[in-house]
Protein backbone atom coordinates (compact mmCIF):
# COMPACT_ATOMS: atom_id res chain seq x y z
CA UNK A 1 0.00 0.00 0.00
CA UNK A 2 1.34 3.43 -0.93
CA UNK A 3 1.83 6.27 1.57
CA UNK A 4 -1.04 8.15 -0.07
CA UNK A 5 -3.37 5.18 0.41
CA UNK A 6 -2.31 4.84 4.06
CA UNK A 7 -2.89 8.56 4.64
CA UNK A 8 -6.35 8.47 3.05
CA UNK A 9 -7.46 5.45 5.04
CA UNK A 10 -6.23 7.02 8.30
CA UNK A 11 -8.12 10.28 7.65
CA UNK A 12 -11.32 8.52 6.57
CA UNK A 13 -11.22 6.45 9.76
CA UNK A 14 -10.76 9.61 11.83
CA UNK A 15 -13.47 11.85 10.34
CA UNK A 16 -16.76 11.98 12.28
CA UNK A 17 -19.95 10.69 10.63
CA UNK A 18 -21.44 13.25 8.26
CA UNK A 19 -18.13 14.94 7.47
CA UNK A 20 -16.95 14.41 3.89
CA UNK A 21 -13.38 14.51 2.64
CA UNK A 22 -12.40 16.58 -0.39
CA UNK A 23 -8.95 15.54 -1.65
CA UNK A 24 -7.31 18.86 -2.61
CA UNK A 25 -5.35 17.75 -5.65
CA UNK A 26 -3.56 20.94 -6.71
CA UNK A 27 -0.24 20.05 -8.34
CA UNK A 28 -0.79 16.29 -8.01
CA UNK A 29 -0.42 13.84 -10.87
CA UNK A 30 -3.43 11.84 -12.10
CA UNK A 31 -1.63 8.73 -10.79
CA UNK A 32 -1.39 10.18 -7.26
CA UNK A 33 -5.05 11.18 -7.35
CA UNK A 34 -5.99 7.69 -8.54
CA UNK A 35 -4.20 6.18 -5.54
CA UNK A 36 -6.29 8.38 -3.26
CA UNK A 37 -9.47 7.36 -5.06
CA UNK A 38 -8.59 3.68 -4.79
CA UNK A 39 -8.11 4.19 -1.04
CA UNK A 40 -11.64 5.57 -0.65
CA UNK A 41 -11.68 9.25 -1.69
CA UNK A 42 -15.11 10.11 -3.13
CA UNK A 43 -14.58 13.83 -3.89
CA UNK A 44 -11.61 15.36 -5.68
CA UNK A 45 -11.06 19.12 -5.38
CA UNK A 46 -9.16 20.90 -8.15
CA UNK A 47 -7.85 24.48 -8.32
CA UNK A 48 -7.19 24.59 -12.05
CA UNK A 49 -9.44 23.52 -14.90
CA UNK A 50 -6.50 22.23 -17.00
CA UNK A 51 -5.22 20.00 -14.18
CA UNK A 52 -8.74 18.73 -13.59
CA UNK A 53 -9.18 17.81 -17.26
CA UNK A 54 -5.96 15.76 -17.20
CA UNK A 55 -7.01 13.93 -14.04
CA UNK A 56 -10.56 13.45 -15.29
CA UNK A 57 -9.27 11.64 -18.37
CA UNK A 58 -7.67 9.05 -16.06
CA UNK A 59 -10.29 8.84 -13.31
CA UNK A 60 -13.55 9.91 -14.94
CA UNK A 61 -16.84 10.04 -13.11
CA UNK A 62 -16.11 7.41 -10.45
CA UNK A 63 -15.71 10.38 -8.07
CA UNK A 64 -17.35 13.77 -7.64
CA UNK A 65 -15.29 16.74 -8.84
CA UNK A 66 -15.34 20.02 -6.90
CA UNK A 67 -13.75 23.22 -8.13
CA UNK A 68 -11.96 24.82 -5.16
CA UNK A 69 -9.74 27.47 -6.79
CA UNK A 70 -10.48 30.91 -8.20
CA UNK A 71 -12.59 30.35 -11.31
CA UNK A 72 -11.98 32.74 -14.19
CA UNK A 73 -14.96 33.51 -16.36
CA UNK A 74 -13.17 32.37 -19.53
CA UNK A 75 -12.77 28.89 -17.96
CA UNK A 76 -16.43 28.42 -17.04
CA UNK A 77 -17.47 26.70 -20.27
CA UNK A 78 -14.88 23.95 -19.72
CA UNK A 79 -15.43 23.81 -15.97
CA UNK A 80 -19.12 23.00 -16.14
CA UNK A 81 -18.39 20.00 -18.34
CA UNK A 82 -16.61 18.09 -15.57
CA UNK A 83 -17.31 19.67 -12.20
CA UNK A 84 -20.16 18.51 -9.97
CA UNK A 85 -19.85 21.54 -7.70
CA UNK A 86 -18.15 24.94 -7.74
CA UNK A 87 -17.15 25.80 -4.15
CA UNK A 88 -15.80 29.28 -4.86
CA UNK A 89 -18.58 31.44 -6.29
CA UNK A 90 -17.80 35.00 -5.22
CA UNK A 91 -19.13 37.49 -7.77
CA UNK A 92 -22.22 38.30 -9.78
CA UNK A 93 -20.36 38.35 -13.15
CA UNK A 94 -19.08 34.83 -12.47
CA UNK A 95 -22.56 33.68 -11.45
CA UNK A 96 -24.01 35.14 -14.65
CA UNK A 97 -21.42 33.30 -16.76
CA UNK A 98 -22.11 29.99 -15.01
CA UNK A 99 -25.86 30.56 -15.43
CA UNK A 100 -25.43 31.27 -19.15
CA UNK A 101 -23.21 28.25 -19.83
CA UNK A 102 -25.40 25.91 -17.77
CA UNK A 103 -28.52 27.11 -19.55
CA UNK A 104 -26.90 26.17 -22.88
CA UNK A 105 -26.13 22.69 -21.51
CA UNK A 106 -29.47 22.35 -19.70
CA UNK A 107 -27.49 21.66 -16.53
CA UNK A 108 -27.99 22.88 -12.99
CA UNK A 109 -24.74 23.62 -11.16
CA UNK A 110 -24.50 23.22 -7.39
CA UNK A 111 -22.40 26.04 -5.93
CA UNK A 112 -21.04 27.20 -2.59
CA UNK A 113 -20.51 30.88 -1.92
CA UNK A 114 -16.93 31.65 -0.91
CA UNK A 115 -16.76 33.86 2.17
CA UNK A 116 -13.71 36.03 2.80
CA UNK A 117 -14.08 35.45 6.52
CA UNK A 118 -10.74 37.06 7.33
CA UNK A 119 -11.62 40.18 5.32
CA UNK A 120 -8.22 39.91 3.61
CA UNK A 121 -7.87 42.33 0.68
CA UNK A 122 -5.62 39.96 -1.28
CA UNK A 123 -8.06 37.06 -0.99
CA UNK A 124 -11.10 36.22 -3.09
CA UNK A 125 -14.52 35.72 -1.56
CA UNK A 126 -17.54 37.75 -0.49
CA UNK A 127 -17.16 39.85 2.66
CA UNK A 128 -19.27 38.49 5.53
CA UNK A 129 -21.54 41.56 5.63
CA UNK A 130 -22.33 41.14 1.90
CA UNK A 131 -23.06 37.40 1.90
CA UNK A 132 -26.80 37.53 2.58
CA UNK A 133 -27.46 40.07 -0.15
CA UNK A 134 -25.32 38.09 -2.62
CA UNK A 135 -27.16 34.84 -1.86
CA UNK A 136 -30.50 36.61 -2.25
CA UNK A 137 -29.41 37.70 -5.73
CA UNK A 138 -28.31 34.15 -6.59
CA UNK A 139 -31.68 32.72 -5.53
CA UNK A 140 -33.22 34.11 -8.74
CA UNK A 141 -30.83 32.14 -11.00
CA UNK A 142 -32.53 29.08 -12.45
CA UNK A 143 -29.40 27.08 -13.34
CA UNK A 144 -27.53 27.55 -10.06
CA UNK A 145 -28.29 25.91 -6.73
CA UNK A 146 -26.67 27.48 -3.70
CA UNK A 147 -25.94 24.57 -1.38
CA UNK A 148 -23.86 26.26 1.29
CA UNK A 149 -20.78 28.29 2.12
CA UNK A 150 -17.03 27.82 1.85
CA UNK A 151 -14.21 29.70 3.51
CA UNK A 152 -10.45 29.52 3.48
CA UNK A 153 -9.75 31.59 6.57
CA UNK A 154 -6.33 33.15 6.97
CA UNK A 155 -3.49 30.67 6.43
CA UNK A 156 -2.06 30.78 9.94
CA UNK A 157 0.37 28.55 11.75
CA UNK A 158 -1.82 27.95 14.80
CA UNK A 159 -5.12 26.24 13.89
CA UNK A 160 -6.79 27.83 16.93
CA UNK A 161 -6.35 31.25 15.35
CA UNK A 162 -8.63 30.17 12.51
CA UNK A 163 -11.50 29.37 14.89
CA UNK A 164 -13.15 32.85 14.88
CA UNK A 165 -13.28 32.82 11.07
CA UNK A 166 -14.93 29.41 11.04
CA UNK A 167 -17.39 30.58 13.70
CA UNK A 168 -18.27 33.64 11.63
CA UNK A 169 -18.92 31.51 8.54
CA UNK A 170 -21.05 29.06 10.54
CA UNK A 171 -23.09 31.99 11.89
CA UNK A 172 -23.77 33.17 8.32
CA UNK A 173 -24.64 29.60 7.31
CA UNK A 174 -27.27 29.33 10.07
CA UNK A 175 -28.62 32.79 9.31
CA UNK A 176 -29.09 31.91 5.63
CA UNK A 177 -30.66 28.59 6.51
CA UNK A 178 -33.31 30.39 8.58
CA UNK A 179 -34.33 32.54 5.58
CA UNK A 180 -35.59 29.59 3.47
CA UNK A 181 -34.74 31.32 0.18
CA UNK A 182 -35.83 29.69 -3.11
CA UNK A 183 -33.11 27.63 -4.89
CA UNK A 184 -30.98 27.90 -1.74
CA UNK A 185 -30.34 24.97 0.57
CA UNK A 186 -27.77 25.42 3.31
CA UNK A 187 -26.43 21.88 3.22
CA UNK A 188 -22.63 22.14 3.03
CA UNK A 189 -20.18 24.10 5.12
CA UNK A 190 -16.76 23.68 3.50
CA UNK A 191 -14.07 24.82 5.93
CA UNK A 192 -10.66 23.69 7.05
CA UNK A 193 -7.53 22.41 5.37
CA UNK A 194 -4.70 20.09 6.41
CA UNK A 195 -3.59 22.17 9.40
CA UNK A 196 -7.00 23.41 10.57
CA UNK A 197 -9.61 20.78 9.65
CA UNK A 198 -10.07 19.50 13.21
CA UNK A 199 -10.94 22.99 14.47
CA UNK A 200 -13.20 23.49 11.43
CA UNK A 201 -15.10 20.27 12.22
CA UNK A 202 -15.59 21.42 15.82
CA UNK A 203 -17.12 24.60 14.38
CA UNK A 204 -19.55 22.79 12.09
CA UNK A 205 -17.69 22.00 8.86
CA UNK A 206 -19.07 18.99 6.99
CA UNK A 207 -16.69 19.27 4.01
CA UNK A 208 -12.93 19.45 4.68
CA UNK A 209 -10.36 20.06 1.94
CA UNK A 210 -7.13 18.19 2.63
CA UNK A 211 -4.06 18.16 0.38
CA UNK A 212 -0.69 17.76 2.12
CA UNK A 213 -2.28 15.56 4.82
CA UNK A 214 -3.11 13.05 2.06
CA UNK A 215 -0.47 13.57 -0.59
CA UNK A 216 2.53 14.95 1.33
CA UNK A 217 4.26 18.29 0.64
CA UNK A 218 3.40 19.94 -2.66
CA UNK A 219 5.95 20.75 -5.35
CA UNK A 220 4.47 24.23 -5.90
Amino acid sequence: MSQIERNVKAILAELPPGVELVAAAKGRTPEEILQAVQAGVKIVGENYVQEALAAYQVIGSQVKWHFIGHLQRNKVKKAIEIFDMIETLDSLPLAEEIEKRCRQKEKIMPVLVEVNSGREPQKYGVLPEDVENFVRQLSSFSHLRVLGLMTMGPALGDPEEARPYFQETRRLFEQLKSLSLPQVEMKYLSMGMSNSYQVAIEEGANLVRLGTKLFGPRQY
